[in-house]
């Protein structure tokens, strides 16, 4: 429990006017806003900064920012070198078919390496196989499918699962319990791309392929005859796959995983631990060790990582006050939530906020209603096991956790690989939607209905569910 003053709702605003400078920037003023973004950002954060400080006498929200935000970075700059050491050639050309499948691919291995890891490692080569009928589009269901729905399956995907984890929700419960709504959420969302991608009548240029182990040029294999054509993947920097499995190793050096981990946070009162130290390390020499031949034809820079970095710098310190509100709301009317509220209060706000601490906020409530300490391991794994004396416990962890990782995929700030993948998309000329755009034209026509439907299937109470 804070033990300091509430912020009032008025320290909201810069991070408000953050959002609006990030949704108008690059339309309205694009040269000012793409040279001057870092100063907005940690300007409208400084503010934040200043009124715990001297108007509440506390900095121990905007030490828990910077907290995540070191780990957040850390984690991203490991998947970003390492993937980007990584070059996945094919001769397979971006057809609806294939893009569906790629995407679904993605997904399943969004849950291995997370969605982070599966949005850096494979949109390169997903832009690569569709270039010359690359759409806006292309990327945005990429960000659906790949960087947010698809991680929904186990406690690597996505944050507020791993946090969930790390609370002592059991490693396969997000499997069993969430699968049958991810199935249909992701078909649905892939049978929707693909009636769009159909209408695409452009054809991809292909680019250097091996076929038979041997170079040839776009074009080449076109001369082959059909009963010698095949279709290949090749994959270069192969060290960057071994520092892509050490990065997502490295996500479980934690002391509430393994009790072996030292806390450098207690210990040296530093805003990170051996995980930060390790990935920031990872990011460091896989850099240093790749390949520089697949450096360039992965078109590798660091632009992206650091515009992602400079706005998340901002949006983690501004976005605090927005968050010690909505938890100590959560609290304060545990006992008026339900399914609908939980799934709707944490999608909502899962879109615009980091959704871990959502899902915090929101889990932490729901325990409340049963008495339940969400510190506490034994009560929480105790809280997702469907044998309560009221049974909806379950139902609401079920609620809260679709929702953190769904709705994640409304706007490009909901998750973090969403703005990394608009940015490395943006670095290699490709056409992507505005802020506003992203979420008019796409995610309210398309994410929404499917998400109100997945409400009226399972949370709305229509249907009776039982625990799988």
């Amino acid at each position: 429990m804070p033990t300091h003053a509430s912020p009032p709702g008025l320290l909201v605003l810069p991070f408000v006017a953050l959002l609006a400078m990030i949704a108008t920037g690059p339309l309205l003023y694009p040269h000012h806003w793409h040279r001057h973004y870092p100063r907005y950002a940690l300007g409208l954060g400084a503010l934040v900064v200043l009124y715990y400080l001297a108007v509440l006498g506390t900095g121990a929200p905007i030490l828990h920012a910077v907290e995540e935000y070191v780990s957040f970075i850390a984690l991203l700059a490991a998947l970003f070198v390492a993937s980007g050491s990584i070059l996945i050639e094919t001769d397979y050309a971006g057809t609806p078919r294939q893009n569906t499948a790629f995407l679904a691919i993605g997904a399943l291995v969004a849950n291995l390496i997370g969605t982070t890891g599966a949005s850096m490692l494979l949109i390169r080569p997903y832009l690569r196989m569709n270039r010359g009928r690359v759409r806006p589009y292309h990327v945005v269901f990429f960000i659906f499918t790949v960087s947010n729905v698809g991680g929904a399956l186990t406690p690597i995907g996505d944050p507020p699962l791993f946090l969930g984890f790390l609370r002592g929700v059991p490693f396969f419960w997000s499997l069993t319990h969430l699968w049958y709504i991810w199935l249909p959420t992701l078909l649905f969302i892939l049978a929707v791309f693909y009636a769009i991608d159909r209408r695409n009548p452009a054809e991809s240029v292909r680019e250097r392929a091996t076929v038979f182990g041997e170079d040839v040029e776009p074009g080449e294999y076109t001369e082959l005859t059909p009963m010698h054509t095949q279709k290949h993947l090749v994959l270069k920097g192969w060290g960057g796959l071994a520092w892509l499995a050490v990065t997502v190793a490295a996500v479980f050096l934690d002391p509430t995983v393994f009790a072996w981990v030292p806390d450098l946070r207690a210990r040296l009162h530093a805003p990170f631990g051996l995980r930060e130290i390790v990935l920031l390390a990872v990011a460091f020499l896989a850099y240093r060790t790749a390949r520089r031949d697949v450096l360039k034809a992965n078109e590798f820079t660091f632009g992206p990582i650091a515009e992602v970095a400079w706005l998340f710098a901002g949006i983690f310190l501004t976005m605090q006050p927005a968050l010690e509100l909505i938890r100590a709301f959560a609290q304060a009317n545990a006992g008026a939530l339900n399914a609908t509220t939980f799934y709707f209060g944490t999608g909502l706000l899962s879109s615009v906020l980091d959704n871990a601490p959502t899902y915090l906020a929101f889990l932490t409530a729901a325990m409340g209603k049963f008495g339940l300490d969400v510190n506490a391991s034994a009560d929480v794994a105790y809280f997702a096991a469907p044998h309560l004396g009221a049974p909806e416990s379950w139902y609401y962890l079920q609620a809260i956790s679709v929702a953190a990782v769904f709705w994640g995929a409304v706007t490009y700030i909901g998750n973090g690989p969403n703005f990394m993948v608009k940015a490395i998309a943006d670095a290699r000329g490709v056409e992507t939607p505005s802020f506003v755009g992203y979420v008019v034209r796409y995610a309210l026509p398309v994410l929404v209905p499917v998400y109100l439907l997945v409400w009226l299937l399972f949370f709305s109470g229509i249907v009776p569910l039982q625990p799988f």
